[in-house]
């Protein structure tokens, strides 16, 4: 019989039973792809990262995850508790300013922002942003998510963004209206499926807390996942639309703080980071995670 040590890890949020909760392996040397969809599917959770020692240079593990149904390319809230766990229960945060994890989508850096000794954040540097156009129209989308077609923000163009996952991202005018979405999980599964879509990302300048610029919610059915409290990759993707479409200066440095999660009784806050650089701009996301269990799988 096996032992597998599992973590649950609230992502996002200092505050146990917040924000969003993965689940860890931090030793999944010897795991069968099978295996790990069975432990995600046991764990049940929005995704688990299973996380193995890389011998290449420059990479310090490789990382995959899987949600109960099925296995996805990247997930940076998982990405946010595996390297949490890894600073403070493995010792890298002492041992070194960050880890490179390996990825189904590339090599995402995560480094340590520390207080004195103790760890504040852990910031993940994502894949080069992307987007393109979306084919749903407005009315269509509306009526999936269940709201009123006059609460999408025209303003702003309805896109897919990705930053290691594809997300259409929805405009919408104000909070209470993402609130009161009540979306057709299964057409938005097939719209999803049919644009090769991870999630479908509402978000909205309006309406939100004096600790955050926007707000935003996050619904997943195409991956298995009803809705996702707090969204690592969907924010980094909405980052980078930010600028790819020229909502914001691309030539300047922006810090935008990012709520998610008060919809499901999980609230939680991120920030996102984009550096001008030559090519695309760097999108880096991070916040803080809490353990809330440790415990061993018997295989």
């Amino acid at each position: 019989m096996r032992e597998i040590v599992v973590y649950y890890v609230d992502a996002f949020t200092d505050i146990p039973f917040g924000g969003n909760p993965a689940g860890v392996v931090p030793d999944a040397a010897g795991l069968s792809e099978a295996e790990m969809q069975k432990i995600a599917r046991e764990l049940n959770l929005s995704e688990t990262a299973f996380c193995v020692k890389s011998d290449r240079p420059g990479v310090d593990f490789t990382v995959r995850y899987f949600t109960p149904a099925t296995e996805i390319d990247f997930c940076g809230h998982a990405t946010v508790g595996l390297s949490w766990i890894l600073a403070t229960e493995y010792g890298w945060l002492t041992r070194a300013d960050r880890v490179v994890l390996e990825t189904n989508v590339g090599l995402v850096p995560v480094e340590w922002r520390k207080q004195g000794e103790q760890l504040e954040a852990v910031v993940m540097s994502q894949v080069a942003p992307r987007t393109r156009e979306a084919k749903v129209a407005v009315e269509e989308i509306a009526e999936i998510l269940g709201i009123p077609v006059a609460e999408i923000d025209r303003q702003y163009p309805l896109r897919l963004g990705y930053t290691g996952n594809w997300h259409l991202l929805v405009p919408v005018k104000s909070r209470q209206a993402i609130d009161q979405a009540r979306p057709d999980l299964a057409r938005l599964a097939r719209l999803n499926r049919e644009d090769g879509v991870s999630t479908t990302h509402l978000f909205t300048f309006n309406g939100v807390d004096a600790e955050a610029q926007i707000y935003t919610r996050d619904f997943a059915p195409a991956v298995g996942v009803s809705e996702d409290p707090v969204t690592g990759s969907a924010n980094g993707a909405l980052a980078g639309y930010l600028v790819l479409e020229g909502i914001l200066d691309k030539t300047k440095e922006h810090l935008l703080h990012i709520a998610q999660g008060h919809a499901v009784g999980r609230p939680g806050k991120l920030f996102a980071r984009i550096v001008p650089q030559e090519a695309t701009p760097l999108i880096q996301v991070g916040g803080k995670a809490v353990p809330t269990i440790r415990g061993a799988l018997l295989l």
